[in-house]
């Protein structure tokens, strides 16, 4: 998810300095596909095959008469520092590298060449990949510095000293002075800001330094424009899946259990040295990553910002508006609505998928609960599929990156019009009614599983992974973003404390996008999904087949085997996240 997370601000000040040299992009569109169009199990989903579902069915014909998908790119990567392991999802090899604080030892040679490791920004990922950077540095016994840059006058500075980061001790100061004297340089302000200054930043950046980002945003904005990185610096990406704070929480958590933390991709973009991979890879195990993968930083991008509006945050928010008010409507009492929607997402479903994977939600129903799942489940693929469908098409063409982008100017006074920062996602009456149910939860519960709404939520996973898989995906970036990110490190947030406690602990580009397609999968799961249900669709044999018979449920187990030993632990009370979202405030 994205990870470049500090607040937007207007355009930041610096001396007058020359240009770098940015060239046109040469970047090309490389298919990672990993399904066979031979295989049995993966034959085109045919909603039409019954007809008048109500389920969108201009839609379902073309997606299901779409090609198959092309045979998988090789993401093969060489490090002479770290195991590289081989494993098979869904048949094809991957290539990861397993972490663990038994490999702190292997930093100082991963990070050779590199004194100072600036980290710009305080958001959401930059307290978490600062300190966890540090500690793991020192339990390796490095001199490596890690300094904080932020600008003149953030009210981010009390924030980092807070944390043992100082002007006295060389770890904090500005941003400019911060990134001419590293070496390795995180760039972990908002893709806003990035996009605003990126001409600046690299101007002030040493030759043949690196520049690090955990979120490919900034790609894709100079795409748009035909541009690249310039040449004389090697760039790389770290993009741990899941928000800062469970980055900061897992590994603080894992410290006696030999680590425990977030998964995290990795793609080397440019490499003047022929350091960048093994930087790259040190800096994911020192964020403490169980294990990491390969991508390039163009996958990243489109799946991260498309899987932050998808089941991240802006579907699983849009579809439990929809099904609170569809349960109360029918006469469910708001308690027990809320708890079967979205109790029954972040608790029961998201540990069970976590643990033992979907088929396994299905399997533990009783007969009558596995007839309202498949009911669900087949009304609801096409209606969350068609928004998905042209979420992944508006960030692949740049028009959700340009629409970040302008989003962060208008939360400032400008052209004589005011100023519209975000707003609230949490006042609607369910929310208020969650507030209710937690306070009377008892420690440790799950909720409950109500069927109707694991089968919602399935499809609305499953559709996610198609798409994704269709796009030319990697199996370990589809389960990542669609799964793992979702269930492990998304979900506890808003099983504490609510849908803004989960989706405003996220980066600017993912609160934006999840406040902006949230209301869309609430649109169509009500006008179509339930419209269907009502008028007594039959259920589409076919889509619940594929769905039993769909290779990612054994990519899934392979990569629950590689999860995080231990399980977040997200309190009430917790003071790792947000300033503005502790309970204290």
């Amino acid at each position: 998810m994205a990870a470049a997370t500090s607040s937007i601000a207007p355009p930041l000040s610096c001396p007058p300095a020359s240009k770098p040299s940015l060239r046109p992009s040469k970047a090309t569109n490389l298919a990672f596909g990993f399904v066979s169009s031979t295989s049995k199990s993966l034959r085109s989903l045919t909603a039409a095959t019954v007809p008048g579902n109500g389920t969108g069915s201009s839609l379902s014909a073309r997606m299901v008469a779409s090609s198959a998908v092309r045979a998988p790119v090789s993401l093969d990567f060489e490090t002479s520092v770290f195991k590289k392991e081989k494993v098979s999802l869904a048949g094809y090899d991957e290539y990861i590298v397993r972490g663990g604080r038994d490999l702190f030892k292997h930093l100082p040679d991963a990070f050779k060449g590199i004194k100072q490791i600036g980290v710009i920004g305080w958001g959401s990922q930059g307290p978490a990949q600062a300190q966890n950077l540090r500690d793991s540095l020192v339990e390796a016994n490095s001199d490596i510095v890690v300094k904080i840059g932020l600008r003149k006058g953030s009210k981010s500075f009390d924030e980092a000293r807070a944390v043992g980061f100082t002007e006295e001790s060389g770890t904090l100061g500005d941003i400019w002075e911060t990134i001419s004297g590293s070496d390795l340089v995180l760039l972990l302000i908002s893709d806003a800001a990035q996009a605003d200054n990126y001409e600046k930043i690299f101007s002030h950046m040493k030759p043949n330094s690196i520049l690090g980002l955990s979120h490919g945003f900034l790609l894709g904005h100079l795409q748009s424009m035909g541009l690249d990185f310039p040449k004389n610096i090697s760039v790389v990406a770290v993009c741990p899946k899941g928000m800062g704070p469970s980055v900061r929480r897992l590994y603080v958590q894992g410290k006696d259990i030999n680590g425990a933390g977030i998964n995290a991709s990795f793609a080397v973009h440019q490499d003047v040295d022929g350091r960048a991979a093994d930087v790259a890879l040190g800096w994911s195990v020192a964020l403490g990553s169980p294990f990491t993968f390969a991508t390039t930083l163009e996958q990243e991008y489109k799946s991260d910002i498309f899987g932050e509006r998808g089941i991240l945050l802006g579907a699983v928010h849009g579809i439990v508006e929809s099904l609170f008010r569809r349960y109360t409507e029918n006469g469910m009492s708001e308690d027990l609505a809320y708890k079967n929607t979205v109790e029954c997402i972040t608790g029961t479903i998201s540990r069970t998928i976590s643990t033992q994977g979907m088929l396994a939600v299905y399997n533990s129903l009783s007969e009558e609960g596995k007839k309202d799942f498949e009911t669900a489940y087949s009304a609801s693929f096409y209606p969350c599929m068609e928004i998905l469908y042209e979420c992944y098409e508006d960030v692949a063409a740049g028009s959700e990156i340009r629409s970040v982008v302008l989003a962060g100017r208008r939360f400032y006074d400008k052209e004589g019009l005011p100023a519209f920062p975000m707003g609230k996602i949490d006042q609607t009456r369910m929310w208020k009614v969650g507030e209710r149910v937690r306070k009377s939860r008892p420690a440790g519960d799950l909720g409950p599983l109500y069927p109707f709404t694991a089968g919602v939520y399935v499809a609305l996973m499953m559709a996610q992974i198609e798409i994704l898989r269709k796009k030319g995906h990697s199996y370990s970036e589809i389960i990542n973003e669609s799964v793992i990110e979702s269930v492990d490190s998304l979900n506890p947030f808003m099983h504490a404390r609510g849908v803004s406690f989960m989706v405003d602990n996220c980066s600017t580009t993912a609160r934006l996008g999840s406040r902006k397609w949230a209301p869309r999968f609430d649109y169509n799961l009500t006008q179509q999904a339930l419209v269907a249900v009502d008028n007594g669709a039959p259920i589409n044999k076919d889509l619940i087949s594929n769905f039993f018979a769909d290779p990612v449920h054994g990519a899934i187990e392979v990569c629950a085997q590689l999860r995080p030993t231990v399980d977040i632990s997200v309190p009430e009370d917790a003071d790792f996240v947000r300033p503005e979202l502790r309970q204290s405030n």
